[in-house]
């Protein structure tokens, strides 16, 4: 596509997943100029999309990386690990030799349409390990590179809308997601003083393997194949928005490439709505 990002090295977790926002940003980064180190908990997640059957994960992504005429590397590192993140950013100066940008797309969803007082305490707790704690712990081991480095940098963490609405039944992943908002703003304050610009995003609804899980069990409950749930679905949500359509991971990648490119340098603690339309505040 274009060279913006000739010499730049991005670091995108949550990557591996087939229809992820991370793949999709991850090749985007790259066909743009950047060389990319992809991470994620997982090495080949499943996917409950059909023609994904022979998906290999995060092997796949650099061989699109590489597609696209750019270098890669790969790490297995969960965002919760601090010493798996921080063998990954050693990895990544080694087979890359810097980084300059951090997308961070790890992320989970949990139950939904469970509420407060029916819901289980261990449920909570791994969305806010993955969605809060894993947002510092990645942010503490790409960070601390970018202050060394002392070149300045890119931050993009992806929240949700959901982290600005009420969520009756998600309250957990909500929550979750109104606290990766307020730690990108402390971030983007704590990291100023070194040009690294910090900035998230709220997506509204996408279709990405983050709704397998509800896919499948809401297909089983109904008798029908998780394809006509997601064709029900797509139509029912599309429907609340005021595009009428549900975004696409590429809708993701393009506002990514904005805000780690020079385009958006005197933009810093912000949190973007990218929901067509759904949310306008």
């Amino acid at each position: 596509m274009g060279n913006a990002l000739n010499g730049k090295v991005a670091f995108v977790t949550g990557a591996a997943a087939s229809r992820g926002m991370g793949r999709a940003v991850a090749v985007r980064l790259a066909q743009e100029g950047a060389d990319v180190m992809v991470t994620d908990a997982f090495a080949s997640p499943k996917s409950a999309w059909a023609g994904d059957e022979g998906w290999k994960g995060l092997e796949d992504v650099v061989k699109e990386i590489e597609a696209a005429g750019c270098k890669a590397a790969s790490a297995v590192a969960d965002v919760v690990n601090l010493a798996e993140c921080e063998a990954a950013v050693k990895k990544t100066i080694e087979k890359l030799g810097r980084i300059d940008i951090l997308v961070n797309c790890a992320g989970t969803r949990g139950p939904v349409g469970v509420n407060i007082v029916d819901g289980d305490v261990k449920d909570w707790e791994a969305l806010f390990d993955v969605n809060a704690i894993g947002t510092m712990v990645i942010s503490k081991a790409v960070g601390k590179e970018l202050i060394r480095q002392n070149q300045g940098g890119k931050i993009v963490h992806i929240a949700s809308a959901a982290g600005k609405l009420p969520c009756p039944g998600s309250a957990a992943y909500a929550a979750s997601k109104w606290a990766v908002i307020g730690i990108t703003q402390a971030l983007a304050m704590e990291l100023a003083p070194y040009k690294i610009n910090v900035n998230s995003i709220n997506p509204g609804f996408f279709a990405t393997n983050l709704r397998d899980d509800d896919a499948t069990m809401h297909s089983k409950k109904k008798g029908i194949t998780v394809e006509e749930f997601r064709k029900d679905e797509y139509k029912m949500l599309s429907d609340m928005v005021p595009l009428k359509r549900m975004g696409t991971v590429e809708d993701i990648a393009n506002l990514i490439f904005f805000l780690v490119t020079d385009q958006s340098e005197y933009l810093t603690g912000v949190d973007i709505n990218i929901t067509g339309g759904t949310l306008m505040h």
